[in-house]
């Protein structure tokens, strides 16, 4: 796993090679500021091999922060990553390695009938109960993270995964009410505080799309403060001093920047967005979508452009996302060495300052 000794001597190793701030704090001890996304591409070998060099190169050059899922790709990012981290020259106690559960997930390739196959592989073993699928892909149900969480250890090849997402759990409200959706959650964190307990993870979050960064009338809204409150309720119940829940995942980009605009957090001092939010409650924050899924790669808004640094719009538009006050990796999926090369290299700018980022919105 993942340690504060591995991941400040990995980030020692790059001197001054990278910009103010690159590294920051994550639990246990700090992690680049720019991470490696695994979501995109077909379920192919070939892709594989891509990811592989992609993956590789990324550890080699400054980037410590692996992020998947176990729906990702039929279950093949997973995979890759644990056959990096096995060949690797990288010690593993350097690199925090992040996947989600809450999405049923098929198994090497898409099946001809995905029904039959969750019926067959999910439903009629009794890994999840049919009563708490969403969509027909989707639970929160404990046994079944559970059991999510015991196959990405294999997949990945590792006896601690550094942290563990619930994914997008905003899902759950589209059939189901707020309150029933906050109890699916302190059952699925008594669970994780369980194995957290036992070495299997490191820490926890939510990794959403909606949730945090919509306002308070959305259908798929999610309140931090009763996020955390749950995870409290959840740790005194299993007998822990401290919860785990140490992290968010949501989209934040130059076109997608709700995260900062929308005042959707309640707090003493009234609304405040997800971002501030979180910050002040102490959790990191990790921003999907960083480059729009590529889209961001070719242009970024003009008035936005001129304020950031970097040689190329991809570089500016990675730059603009962990710029963002309290962010503290921004992903980027990178499925060839070149990718990881021009993203690696808006590390060597510095981030915005906060009243330039501040400026952006003015």
């Amino acid at each position: 796993m993942a340690t504060a000794d591995g991941t400040w001597a990995y980030r020692d190793r790059f001197g001054d090679s990278f910009g103010r701030t690159y590294f920051r704090r994550f639990p246990p001890g700090v992690c680049s500021s720019i991470g490696i996304g695994s979501y995109l591409g077909e379920p192919t070998d070939r892709v594989d091999e891509a990811y592989r060099e992609a993956i590789e190169t990324a550890l080699e050059n400054g980037i410590n922060h692996v992020d998947t899922a176990i729906n990702y790709r039929c279950q093949r990012s997973e995979r890759v990553i644990g056959d990096v981290l096995e060949r690797t020259e990288i010690d593993r106690e350097a690199i925090v390695v992040a996947t989600k559960g809450g999405f049923l997930p098929f198994d090497g390739e898409r099946p001809a009938d995905p029904g039959e196959y969750i019926r067959e592989q999910f439903v009629e073993p009794g890994v999840v109960d049919p009563g708490s699928l969403v969509r027909g892909s989707h639970s929160l149900e404990p046994n079944f993270i559970n059991e999510m969480l015991d196959q990405s250890l294999s997949n990945l090849g590792v006896e601690t995964i550094d942290c563990y997402y619930l994914h997008n759990p905003e899902t759950q409200l589209l059939d189901a009410d707020p309150g029933s959706v906050y109890d699916q959650l302190e059952a699925a964190f008594e669970l994780l505080e369980r194995r957290r307990a036992a070495g299997d993870i490191g820490v926890y979050g939510l990794a959403t799309w909606q949730a945090f960064r919509v306002p308070q009338s959305h259908q798929q809204y999610l309140s931090l403060p009763a996020v955390i409150e749950r995870a409290e309720a959840a740790a005194e119940h299993v007998g822990v001093d401290d919860h785990g829940l140490a992290a968010i995942q949501l989209p934040f980009n130059v076109k997608m920047a709700d995260a900062f605009t929308v005042k959707s957090q309640p707090s003493d001092e009234g609304p405040v967005s997800a971002l501030e939010y979180a910050h002040e409650s102490g959790l990191s924050v990790v921003t999907s979508a960083s480059i729009g899924q590529g889209d961001l790669a070719a242009a970024i808004p003009p008035a936005v452009d001129a304020e950031l640094s970097g040689d190329t719009a991809a570089q500016r538009a990675i730059n603009f996302a962990r710029s963002a006050p309290g962010v503290t990796t921004s992903l980027v999926g990178m499925r060839s060495a070149d990718h990881v090369a021009e993203n690696v290299a808006a590390g060597t700018f510095d981030p915005l300052g906060a009243s330039a980022f501040d400026t952006v919105f003015e």
